[in-house]
């Protein structure tokens, strides 16, 4: 489209639209029938201090849409040199991708939402409108983060955070049902989801007694994210609910 600047190390697949005043730069990569809207700014140097110029990568998917004003960082020295996105994402108008994160598949980034430094987010995943995750934080598969929410904890799969800051407030049913999940795996996976944050015992001992009980891969999914860790502590229900 008009007014549009790409760099020299930019690299657009076959299929890519850039509407109009967008720009490209650093060492991008942008995958097939990727679009671009007005005054997206995409590959610019990281919003970090400590960034003292290393050829680090950002890689965009396929089929991504990303609208007007959406900003994305390539990564740093201290994140592993890439931001890395993944396929058939929509980042709606103003959002932000931080440097070194990692975006899965099919993640909704609903308008304003910003996205810090050495974030993950899960396949499937929503973040509503103005809503803010801190560095390191991680958001799991097919999780549902509300808009305005502040997150500065790491949501599990197929949870919903609400607040500021965000707290746990139960499973993204609607989402799973919506994605044609089992009815039998969503029972399965709200039992787990009510033994996982009783009130009795530790995190830790309920967390093995949910091993025991359940032998199932959408259960074993938040048992492994828990088990990974990471630096930010566990996003849990708010202690009166």
């Amino acid at each position: 489209g008009p007014f549009c600047v790409v760099g020299a190390n930019v690299k657009l697949a076959a299929g890519v639209k850039l509407m109009s005043h967008v720009v490209v730069a650093g060492r991008t990569s942008i995958g097939a029938r990727t679009s671009l809207f007005p005054f997206a700014s995409i590959g610019h140097q990281p919003q970090d201090l400590k960034y003292k110029g290393e050829p680090s990568a950002l890689m965009v998917g396929s089929d991504c849409i990303i609208r007007e004003g959406v900003t994305m960082n390539p990564g740093t020295a201290g994140g592993g040199m890439q931001t890395v996105i993944g396929d058939r994402c929509a980042f709606l108008a103003n959002s932000h991708v931080g440097h070194d994160c990692r975006v899965g598949n099919n993640v909704i980034f609903s308008n304003n939402v910003m996205l810090a430094g050495h974030c993950s987010i899960g396949d499937f995943a929503i973040l509503g409108g103005g809503a803010a995750v801190i560095q390191f934080a991680r958001v799991g598969a097919h999780a549902f983060l509300g808009g305005m929410s502040g997150l500065e904890n790491d949501l599990i799969p197929f949870g919903m955070a609400v607040g500021n800051r965000a707290q746990l407030s139960g499973l993204n049913i609607i989402g799973l049902q919506r994605r044609g999940f089992a009815r039998e795996d969503i029972h399965t996976l709200r039992r787990a989801y009510r033994l996982l944050f009783a009130d009795e015992g530790t995190l830790q001992e309920r967390l093995g007694d949910v091993e025991e009980e359940f032998d199932h891969p959408i259960v074993t999914e938040i048992v492994a994210f828990i088990r990974a860790g990471g630096k930010r502590s566990l996003c849990v229900p708010h202690a009166d609910a």
